[in-house]
């Protein structure tokens, strides 16, 4: 028997190129998107690629709005200096 009164979907959006499937909607966090993509959100921003080049950056803490083919990367904080 199937549970018609419950629909599950997700939608892709890409982090640093790679997909990942996610609920939509606004209610994850960056950093919730960096530990999805397996990064540490104390050495990692993140952002998200607009039209036209437009990067926006978001604090860990900040709700992000996750629709169908939205475009993310990681920024690192810190880099070593050799």
């Amino acid at each position: 028997m199937s549970d018609t009164g419950r629909t599950e979907h997700t939608v892709q959006i890409t982090i640093d190129g790679r997909p990942f499937q996610v609920e939509p909607g606004h209610h994850l966090t960056a950093a919730v998107l960096l530990e999805l993509a397996g990064l540490d959100p104390s050495g990692y921003d993140l952002a998200e690629i607009r039209g036209q080049g437009e990067i926006v950056k978001f604090e860990d803490a900040e709700i992000v709005t996750v629709r169908p083919r939205k475009k993310f990367v990681s920024i690192r904080q810190v880099a070593p200096v050799a």
